[in-house]
């Protein structure tokens, strides 16, 4: 089986979502080592190609959770 390592950042972002599904901008707030959003959204996109993290709308907002 061939693991991908996490950096540092991508683990921050899968424990803030182990509790609480969450929108970017919380992500954000809630992770102060991560201070640009366009950051964020690479560390998302990055951990949904892997197949950890998926996302769903709800009243025009995006949330993301662990899978």
């Amino acid at each position: 089986m061939n693991k991908k390592r996490l950096s540092s950042e991508q683990s921050l972002v899968i424990n803030a979502l182990k509790k609480d599904h969450l929108t970017s901008y919380q992500l954000l707030k809630k992770i102060k080592s991560i201070s640009l959003i366009l950051v964020l959204y690479n560390i998302l996109d990055d951990l949904r190609s892997m197949g950890i993290l998926k996302s769903y709308m709800k009243q025009d907002s995006k949330f993301h959770y662990i899978s």
